[in-house]
C-alpha cells in the first residue's frame, strides 16, 4: 500500500518577541499559520519556503536554519503531512504585493498570545515548531540536498 504525505514549509520567523503568523481561511474556518504551505514539483524546499513566505506576507525571506522535521496525521482531514520547518529573518514588506486569496491578515503575535489562540491554530505543528525555536533548536541548511530527478548519484561499487 502506498503512502503519500503531503509535503509542506513554514517559516518560522521572530522580531522582538514576535512570531511572524498569517490569518487564513482553510477549510471554512478562519484560522492562525506560520507562513506555510505545500511543495510544489520540481521546487527545492528553501525555495518553497521563500515563495511561501513571499506569497503570503509580502515580506522576503532569507533561511538561516532548518528547526524541524514534524509528521502529522489530522484525523479531521484524514490526511498527512511532513512539514519542513524553518528559521530565518525578512525584509519587507514589499507594499505593492497583493498576498495570497486566502490570507486576511499578516501579524505579529507573542508565543503567549499565539497559546491564548490555541484554538484557531491552523495545527498542533504552529506551536510544536515556535517551542522547538525558542528551545533553540536549528540545523544547519547544509543537511538538505536537492537532486535533479535526471541527476545520477555515484557510488562505489558494493562488492
Amino acid at each position: 500500500m502506498s503512502f503519500r504525505p503531503d509535503v509542506t514549509v513554514a517559516a518560522v520567523v521572530e522580531r522582538e518577541g514576535r512570531f511572524l503568523v498569517v490569518e487564513e481561511r482553510a477549510a471554512r474556518r478562519i484560522v492562525i499559520n506560520q507562513p506555510a504551505g505545500h511543495l510544489e514539483r520540481g521546487e527545492s524546499l528553501l525555495d518553497a519556503v521563500v515563495r511561501e513566505t513571499l506569497e503570503e506576507t509580502a515580506f522576503a525571506l532569507s533561511p538561516e536554519a532548518l528547526v524541524g522535521v514534524y509528521l502529522w496525521h489530522s484525523a479531521g482531514a484524514d490526511r498527512t503531512f511532513l512539514r519542513v520547518a524553518f528559521c530565518g529573518s525578512v525584509n519587507g514588506p514589499d507594499p505593492d504585493r497583493a498576498l495570497d486569496r486566502a490570507v486576511l491578515r499578516v501579524l505579529w503575535l507573542s508565543r503567549e498570545q499565539l497559546q491564548a489562540r490555541a484554538r484557531v491554530l491552523r495545527s498542533p505543528l504552529v506551536l510544536r515548531c515556535i517551542d522547538d525555536y525558542l528551545a533553540g533548536t536549528r540545523h544547519p541548511l547544509g543537511l538538505l540536498a536537492s537532486l535533479d530527478i535526471g541527476d545520477e548519484v555515484r557510488r562505489p561499487a558494493i562488492r
